[in-house]
């Protein structure tokens, strides 16, 4: 494979990585995938040019994993820490199944907003008080805050292990 075309993947390959990575601030988006159907597109390219070893392929397997974990990583966090306050598991799921409607038939913004104010609502109704209901809607926007900082550390770390495959590749005289 010529030296430009090379360069050309390696560059796009880590231009739609970053736009994986920053997308993880929108909820639904899907910003652990796309940086690994990056990876993925690189590793068929290499593949197809001989260029694969088993360096290749044990990062290819290590984002592998980091895509498997981190996509649900962030729902573990955020069940763990609302079922830590006693939240109850039907307004766990109905503020899930509100932020994720929301984001399909509106935006993923809408979306954002629908899940905490779903659980305040939910809450509300069984506790009937306001200080206990946004309570449980600030115990899930922290669980977020926290779910957000691993997933966007996972992500981060697919595209570093990534950049490493990449140096590791380059011949001491450089392309």
């Amino acid at each position: 494979m010529p030296a430009w075309f090379e360069f050309l993947v390696q560059w796009l390959t880590l231009t739609f990585m970053l736009l994986g990575l920053i997308g993880l601030i929108i909820p639904v988006f899907p910003g652990l995938i796309i940086i690994w159907l990056s990876a993925l597109i690189y590793m068929l390219i290499e593949n197809a040019a001989g260029h694969m070893d088993w360096i290749g392929w044990t990062f290819f397997a290590a984002i592998t994993i980091l895509m498997l974990v981190g996509s649900v990583i962030d729902n573990i966090i955020i069940a763990h820490r609302m079922r830590g306050h006693s939240i109850p598991w039907i307004n766990i799921g109905l503020s899930y199944l509100a932020g994720i409607i929301a984001s399909l038939f509106l935006t993923p913004l809408i979306g954002w907003f629908a899940s905490p104010l779903t659980l305040f609502g939910a809450e509300y109704l069984r506790f009937k008080n306001p200080k206990q209901a946004f309570n449980s809607a600030k115990t899930y926007m922290i669980a977020w805050g926290w779910s957000f900082a691993a997933v966007f550390s996972i992500g981060a770390l697919m595209v570093a292990l990534w950049m490493f495959w990449v140096w590791l590749k380059i011949p001491p005289n450089g392309l």
